[in-house]
């Protein structure tokens, strides 16, 4: 079996994922993993999947495009790369960001900035933005994974300057704890 990566887009409707995981079944493929969320009203799904080595990309690609296109679903699949030793993340720890405040353009890419200028991975990421001053409003939650030998004091110094200067309030926690604290 080979990995491939198959990212689904589209207008969000009842049966996207079912009619996925159908095609994937009677092509014999077997889903390692799935990502899928919804963002306003379109659909976002990948899908990590190993493929008989006789099924073709093209006739993956086929089956999947005939099956999605009239639900108006767009299909793009490409094999998974091998990973290789030398970029493997270094040893890590899990932590979550936290960014609230007033909506402007140009937040994400002030905090991720600094998150990658101290080799920090955004493993996932939530910003939901509605828009005006209101703090509450806008807050962007973002995993990351910090290398052990990372410098927390400079790291959280870095952010919270950025912080200040776009009006944000900040936190970071070990994931640990934020799931703790933040448990319903």
């Amino acid at each position: 079996m080979k990995k491939m990566i198959i990212s689904v887009l589209g207008k969000d409707r009842p049966g996207i994922i079912a009619a996925v995981t159908r095609i994937l079944f009677e092509q014999d493929c077997n889903i390692e993993n799935v990502s899928q969320t919804i963002l306003q009203n379109e659909f976002s799904g990948i899908f990590i999947v190993s493929v008989p080595k006789a099924l073709s990309e093209s006739d993956l690609h086929g089956h999947l495009d005939d099956g999605l296109s009239p639900m108006g679903l767009h299909v793009f699949e490409k094999p998974l790369s091998d990973t290789d030793a030398s970029t493997m993340a270094a040893d890590s720890e899990p932590f979550v960001v936290v960014t609230k405040g007033p909506d402007r353009k140009g937040l994400v890419a002030a905090i991720t900035a600094i998150l990658a200028g101290h080799r920090v991975n955004v493993t996932n990421l939530q910003a939901v933005f509605k828009g005006g001053d209101d703090p509450n409003a806008n807050i962007m939650i973002y995993e990351v994974d910090i290398p052990t030998d990372t410098s927390h004091q400079a790291l959280r110094r870095d952010l919270r300057e950025k912080a200040l200067e776009l009006s944000l309030d900040l936190s970071i926690q070990h994931k640990l704890i934020f799931e703790a604290i933040n448990r319903v």
